[in-house]
């Protein structure tokens, strides 16, 4: 029966003795309340707690002389918050009565002269079991505090006594009694006087399998498996499913420590070996499948999200104890009198990379696993916190001193000195052991002050995060800060231990021995060291990509924000498949290659299906879509709004040289396995309209200017200098096959002005007069100012004048004005281009004059 209301005694047993046996939390501060209620017309049952006693009642609703009471002080039975196996086995018959077993050993018993009051087993209204309680007379009728209990477990007759020597039967693993004597059969329960085949220890036993799942109170049921997709899925008794490999580390050093005592593995008089040869032992599950590689490529087997509660071993067996890693440390800082029976925790991996210190060592795995370090009669002890109380204080068992402000002196921290969220930075379980950070932040709180320690330790996601939010926890509740004295009497407790007084645990830091025993203590809240459960991530390992060649396509672009380097390159990287990155080396003479860059990220790089004409720029192209083929990236639509705030850049070119024209799009369709048509289309963008040829034909390159564009370094000087660069995967070297080399110029497009606009020209008798507008290339787009920048030295055009393809007059000028006389009657050609002292003359604006 689960926990909460159920159906009573009745049925089925009116007046037969019943056993109910089931598991349940006992707490450390007990209340008055009830475990199990039965009630009704007939006898019934109550167990729980009351004035500080274990209370087990049977008989009649009324109080009388017909109710046997078994009361047990809360003090002589494990009150200390784990879960633990209660027995009632009760009689309604005469002679009535009760008994009550904690974890097997009898608690305490009562029997009537006659039957108890009611003669038979109520079966009604009902009864509850840790909650849904039924009133019974006066006695407590709430909830039992810590609900989590198992399942009550009800039996028809007494709890059986068996035959003093073979107790062992009835154990499920008493081993070496089944090995070492005879067997006789039992057939209805009646034993039979032959015995049977069987020769004492005439054979090994072998374990074939014995393991335990990674989970909370594993051991509980050693033999348990949970997969969700498995019909026979299953959690130990009263496990919460959280991950615990250290309790799976327990576990095979208690099996292997137990069986390797000769005290309990005899040897054989029959064979002459052991009875269960630990050679012969197998423990379980060792997997062919090769950690991380298992469970870190669920693409490969489904099984994989069992791992970090099953029963393998592979990717734990490496681990650790703490207590053994601790112990290390000191030893090797020639510290040998320690103690680390009570430290607990696995440690997955820890790197020390320098010679340092003892307590350098130790001070990240305490900050990690949550330990303090005490000397104890010459003895340096390390003990994990649990935040359990060691002894409580009152008034009288304090001491009166000058040295303080009254019996306990009380002080609190400002806030100011904590802080508010907490990073912890650590090596990835599972994850290629990546660097990673896991952090806690107070609710409520907007986080202004970070605190942030990185720790060379391999931890889970969810034992950083743990670790994290103990630490804040700790930092904010250690505020509250008390000093008090103890008598001589009291001197026993020392640093570590923790004490409660007036409601609060405290955890003393510090112990000054004068005439009395001066404390200093800090506020503890024991929630903040219960485990905690969090779902962890699944392994991920990086699968194997063999590295090939890496194309460079090289740009040599207009500025695009303004905070480029103005004459350098831009490049985007692309392979398939990608390894992960790509490096770019470069050299002036072909020799002594130079790292220039290092590319994570793979650039969104196509070709075109289909020609693209050229087209009027400051308007919307609405021609046919444009046809991109993708070998990396996916380019998506967008709203206006984000189109005209600088979104959806490309680049269009032949890849091969420094020709590109830069325009954006707003719709992007899929028409295809990495295929999309790009459409309503803005050209000719920040200056490239002087450079847009008639057709850029299929099979053009295309670019995507975003974040995956990354600039080089280049010299200013090395503008216009051949230079040769090799290109391959970062994480092979300089000479590796995949690498390739090319050589490129640049002229530094970020240099070169933009063609001039509203070109015109007018006859005016002799002269004919030309006139336009120039464009800036830096900071060109406010409407604040009276005119655009200039983005030059000085103001500077060429202008000529042709005929015929032959150029018929050419001029320098400083201002948007050309005066050219006596001009030819015949049509002109006129080209405008601004010049910059910098780069040279920029694309020209041409407009032709008609005769």
């Amino acid at each position: 029966m689960p926990p909460g209301p159920f159906a009573g005694l009745g049925a089925g047993a009116r007046g037969r003795t019943v056993t109910l046996s089931g598991s349940v939390r006992l707490p450390e501060a007990p209340v008055d309340a009830a475990l199990l209620s039965t009630a009704g017309e007939g006898a019934g049952l109550w167990l729980g707690v009351r004035d500080g006693k274990v209370r087990l009642r049977a008989g009649a609703l009324e109080a009388g002389t017909d109710v046997a009471v078994v009361e047990v002080p809360v003090a002589g039975l494990p009150f200390d918050g784990d879960v633990h196996r209660l027995t009632i086995e009760a009689r309604p018959a005469a002679p009535g009565g009760v008994r009550l077993w904690v974890d097997g050993t009898l608690a305490g018993e009562a029997e009537l002269a006659g039957a108890l009051g009611g003669s038979v087993w109520s079966d009604g209204p009902a009864g509850g079991w840790l909650s849904g309680h039924v009133a019974v007379d006066d006695e407590p009728l709430g909830d039992w505090p810590a609900p989590e209990g198992g399942t009550l477990s009800l039996a028809r007759g007494a709890v059986e006594t068996v035959r003093p020597e073979e107790p062992w039967i009835f154990r499920y693993k008493d081993i070496r009694n089944w090995w070492s004597r005879p067997h006789h059969e039992r057939i209805g329960g009646a034993r039979r006087a032959k015995r049977t085949e069987w020769e004492p220890r005439s054979k090994p036993i072998w374990f074939t399998e014995f393991g335990c799942p990674a989970v909370d109170k594993g051991t509980n049921q050693p033999n348990v498996f949970f997969d969700p997709k498995s019909s026979v899925s299953a959690l130990p008794h009263h496990s919460t499913g959280r991950r615990d490999d250290f309790l799976q580390l327990q576990y095979l050093r208690a099996v292997t420590g137990f069986w390797s005592d000769p005290s309990n593995n005899p040897v054989s008089d029959v064979y002459g070996g052991p009875m269960v040869p630990l050679e012969r032992a197998h423990a379980w599950a060792w997997d062919a499948r090769p950690y991380p590689w298992f469970p870190g490529t669920p693409e490969l087997w489904a099984d994989t999200a069992n791992w970090t509660r099953g029963h393998w071993l592979p990717g734990r067996a490496g681990a650790r104890a703490l207590a053994s890693v601790v112990e290390e440390a000191c030893a090797a800082a020639g510290v040998g009198s320690v103690d680390v029976t009570r430290l607990w925790g696995l440690v997955r991996g820890y790197a020390v990379d320098e010679v340092t210190g003892g307590r350098n060592v130790l001070q990240p795995l305490m900050l990690a696993y949550g330990f303090d370090a005490v000397e104890r009669d010459g003895l340096l002890r390390f003990q994990s916190r649990n935040g359990r109380v060691d002894a409580v204080l009152s008034g009288d068992d304090l001491a009166v001193t000058d040295e303080l402000d009254g019996a306990v002196e009380q002080v609190r921290s400002a806030e100011v000195e904590t802080g508010e969220r907490v990073q912890i930075g650590y090596l990835g379980e599972g994850r290629d052991f990546a660097p990673a950070v896991s952090e806690a932040v107070l609710p409520g709180r907007a986080a202004r002050m970070v605190a942030r320690t990185d720790l060379p330790l391999v931890l889970t996601e969810g034992e950083a995060t743990g670790a994290a939010e103990r630490w804040l926890s700790e930092t904010h509740v250690a505020r509250d800060r008390v000093r008090l004295a103890l008598p001589p009497s009291r001197t026993a407790l020392g640093a570590g231990d923790v004490v409660g007084l007036e409601g609060e645990r405290y955890r003393i830091d510090r112990v000054e021995m004068t005439e009395h025993a001066l404390i200093e203590a800090q506020r503890i809240d024991p929630e903040v060291y219960r485990p905690r459960h969090a779902e962890e991530a699944p392994a991920r390992v990086s699968r194997h990509v063999a590295a090939g060649p890496v194309r460079a396509v090289f740009l040599d672009l207009p500025l695009l924000t303004g905070n480029e380097a103005p004459h350098a390159p831009h490049v985007a990287m692309t392979a398939r498949p990608w390894s992960g990155g790509a490096a770019l080396y470069d050299s002036a003479s072909g020799d002594g290659f130079g790292l220039n860059a290092v590319i994570e990220r793979q650039a969104a790089v196509g070709v075109t299906e289909t020609p693209l004409h050229r087209a009027a720029s400051g308007v919307v192209d609405r021609g046919a879509p444009l046809r991109v083929r993708m070998w990396h990236g996916a380019p998506l639509s967008v709203p206006w709004e984000r189109l005209l705030a600088w979104a959806n850049g490309v680049a269009i070119g032949s890849g091969e040289d420094d020709l590109w024209e830069v325009f954006q799009f707003a719709e992007a369709n899929v028409a295809g396995p990495d295929r999309y048509d790009l459409s309503l289309r803005l050209r000719g963008q920040l200056g490239t309209d002087g450079v847009m040829p008639e057709v850029w034909p299929a099979g053009s390159c295309v670019v995507l200017l975003d974040e995956r564009l990354r600039q080089i370094r280049l010299a200013p000087a090395a503008r216009g200098t051949r230079r040769v660069y090799r290109i391959g995967p970062s994480r092979h070297p300089l000479g590796h096959d995949s690498y390739v080399s090319v050589e490129r110029t640049f002229a530094g497009v970020g240099l070169r002005p933009y063609a001039p606009v509203h070109l015109s020209a007018a006859r005016d008798g002799d002269e004919l007069v030309v006139r336009w507008v120039r464009r800036a290339r830096v900071e060109g787009d406010s409407w604040d100012g009276l005119d655009v920048p200039l983005g030059e030295g000085r103001e500077l055009y060429l202008v000529r004048a042709l005929s015929d393809g032959a150029i018929v007059a050419e001029e320098t000028v400083t201002a948007p004005l050309w005066r050219l006389a006596s001009p030819s009657p015949g049509p002109l050609s006129i080209e405008v281009a601004q010049v910059s002292e910098t780069y040279g003359s920029g694309p020209a604006a041409r407009l032709t004059v008609p005769k």
